[in-house]
């Protein structure tokens, strides 16, 4: 049996997700990071509006999540910890919100950072629920 990663997905308000992986994607302020059994210990910045997937987890073999701001540490022992600002699961987003969200905040002040924040939380809520964004 190969080894798995320990992974938990948090948020200030509560756990969305804890369980067993064979690899988590996520792209940080530097770049897409993937990290598996083994992997030398990290801490990095999420970057905002961003989508973590969880490979080899669930009966589905994958858990996503629309995530933004937040931390990804790796620790010996192989435990992942996702500390997100704001995070939902895929299953959890209302596609047609998002994409309601997602006109409105493109139809914002375009030099508004707030208004580019928005549309970077409506786009990576569509991508993590399987949508084009």
């Amino acid at each position: 049996m190969s080894k798995k990663l320990f992974v938990e997905l948090v948020t200030p308000e509560r756990e969305l997700w804890a369980g067993e992986g064979d690899m988590v994607i996520a792209k940080t302020v530097e770049g897409e990071i993937g990290i598996q059994p083994g992997h030398v210990p990290v801490l990095a910045l999420l970057a905002p509006g961003s989508v973590v997937r969880i490979l080899g987890a669930r009966e589905t073999g994958e858990v996503r999540a629309a995530v933004h701001g937040g931390f990804i540490a790796a620790t010996l022992g192989d435990r992942i910890s996702i500390l997100a600002e704001i995070a939902e699961l895929a299953e959890e987003i209302d596609v047609e919100r998002a994409r309601t969200a997602l006109k409105r905040a493109e139809g914002s002040a375009l030099g508004d950072e707030e208004a580019q924040a928005r549309v970077a939380r409506a786009r990576s809520r569509l991508r993590a629920a399987g949508e084009a964004a």
